[in-house]
């Protein structure tokens, strides 16, 4: 994995910035208007960002305290309410985003070495080291950065973070069937190959071109013969 804790670090103080100013002129019609996600407007974007703060900061206080804190009561609790907390105000959406991110850096900042090798359990059901948290959020709050479609795109993230983003969905998504793929991003000079069903479609772009189509962000740039990327299913 092409990343470190400090990367994850610095990559969700970044994505962090990225989501506030891409919501800071948002009144209650802009919080309303379609995101980049089907179905979701960015209200529910900003909304699932926010209750990921505090979930995480569960797992910050998990690790703080050895007292096991879920990060959500169940995956219908988590669904509802996001459905619920859209419909607040543009100004107490903006102000949710900002608290939540803030409890939960300055609790992520007051970790010593001790807790963050304490293990955690993710809302996937995985046991991790809580050095595992920076990057989990710093992966949340960088790709709903772009689905807020507020003009922030997966060209302006840190290579590094597009690197291992790459790193982490193709880990993923190896697991789960689908079609072989193998993947090159030209400029950078990276490759990633999905094992999976047929012979493996060669797929060539940029970074951000192959994070996007990763991530189901994106139809997905051509294959060396010119026909369509192969469809993949859901990431997470």
């Amino acid at each position: 994995m092409r990343r470190t804790f400090d990367d994850a670090r610095r990559w969700a103080l970044l994505g962090t910035e990225l989501m506030l100013a891409a919501v800071a002129g948002l009144d209650d019609d802009g919080y309303a208007a379609p995101s980049a996600l089907p179905d979701w407007t960015r209200a529910h974007v900003a909304a699932h960002v926010a209750a990921n703060a505090e979930a995480l900061s569960n797992l910050v206080h998990w690790a703080a305290t050895g007292e096991p804190t879920p990060m959500y009561a169940s995956p219908e609790e988590r669904a509802a309410g996001i459905e619920r907390d859209r419909a607040l105000p543009a100004a107490e959406l903006n102000a949710w985003l900002r608290g939540s991110a803030d409890t939960l850096e300055t609790g992520m900042a007051a970790l010593g070495e001790e807790h963050w090798r304490a293990q955690v359990v993710t809302a996937q059901g995985r046991t991790v080291p809580a050095t595992e948290v920076p990057w989990l959020r710093s992966r949340e709050v960088c790709v709903h950065a772009v689905d807020l479609a507020g003009g922030v795109s997966f060209a302006d993230l840190p290579a590094d973070f597009l690197t291992a983003l790459c790193d982490d969905v193709v880990t993923k998504r190896a697991a789960a069937p689908g079609p072989a793929v193998h993947l090159r991003a030209t400029a950078a000079g990276a490759t990633w190959d999905l094992p999976g069903e047929g012979e493996a479609a060669l797929v060539t772009g940029e970074l951000h071109d192959i994070a996007a189509y990763l991530t189901g962000r994106d139809a997905g740039p051509l294959t060396a013969d010119g026909t369509p990327a192969p469809t993949l299913g859901a990431w997470l």
